[in-house]
């Protein structure tokens, strides 16, 4: 009991702490955007995705893994310079990789890890609740 309350403390410091060390900042936000409106088309379909402007850092990217299922990042490139350069871009050729268009780094639009390049961190993650028809409530 006393053990697994040592450990529980210890990864929650550990978190808040590497929660700290991310380059992208912090910031409180809290929106619903309607999948069915045109400029959210594209997570209407497994595999979609589409940008959210106006939140986070740099805008925000979500992606629709499943029927139920979405996952959302900040557009700020975790890579030196990321504050000053655009946010990143889906790439043309494959939906599942994100840019970072100021450098070589490159993301998963999956679980918003490090795939090459010399970013030291993954994209930073929102929280997604999705009502099940067409409202998509992202925060962090």
């Amino acid at each position: 009991m006393i053990l697994g309350t040592v450990l529980s403390f210890l990864f929650l410091i550990s978190s808040c702490n590497k929660n700290k060390l991310h380059p992208v900042p912090n910031l409180p936000f809290n929106v619903n955007i309607n999948i069915n409106l045109p400029s959210y088309s594209g997570l209407q379909n497994i595999g979609g995705y589409a940008y959210v402007d106006n939140y986070g850092s740099k805008g925000v990217v979500v992606y629709r893994r499943s029927i139920d299922e979405f996952v959302a990042f900040d557009r700020q490139s975790t890579a030196d310079g990321g504050q000053e350069c655009g946010g990143v871009e889906i790439d043309e050729e494959n939906t599942l990789i994100v840019n970072d268009v100021c450098g070589d780094s490159q993301f998963s639009l999956y679980d918003g890890s490090v795939i090459q390049g010399p970013a030291e961190f993954g994209l930073r993650g929102y929280r997604t609740i999705f009502d099940g028809t067409y409202t998509l409530n992202i925060s962090n």
